[in-house]
């Protein structure tokens, strides 16, 4: 699996439910969503700031991502901009491969 940040800022009617319902409504329906998508919640943190939640999750693949993102955004309490986090590894593997990528003015 692969993980991603989900950055999450909550709408006004977002805001308005976390005040009634808590936090821990909010932390629960993610780890529901995250898992219905064969997925693991890793962390869920309210923050200050512009952000307002940090997610860190694994997902099975690009599209299980996309598919939370897209539900939390339709929902219309907040959205999500989602980013695929690399391992040390990964980018090892990354800058390895060769390329053929010139510069502008090159």
């Amino acid at each position: 699996m692969s993980k991603y940040l989900l950055e999450v800022d909550y709408t006004l009617e977002g805001i308005k439910a976390i005040k009634s319902g808590g936090g821990t409504t909010r932390v629960a329906a993610a780890t529901e969503l995250i898992e219905s998508l064969g997925g693991k919640l890793e962390s869920f943190h309210f923050a200050f700031g512009k952000t307002d939640a940090y997610v860190v999750a694994d997902f099975p693949d690009n599209e299980s991502a996309a598919a939370a993102s897209l539900a939390v955004s339709a929902g219309g309490g907040a959205t999500a901009r989602t980013v695929s986090l690399l391992t040390g590894a990964e980018v090892d593997a990354a800058a390895a491969k060769k390329t053929t990528y010139r510069p502008p003015g090159s």
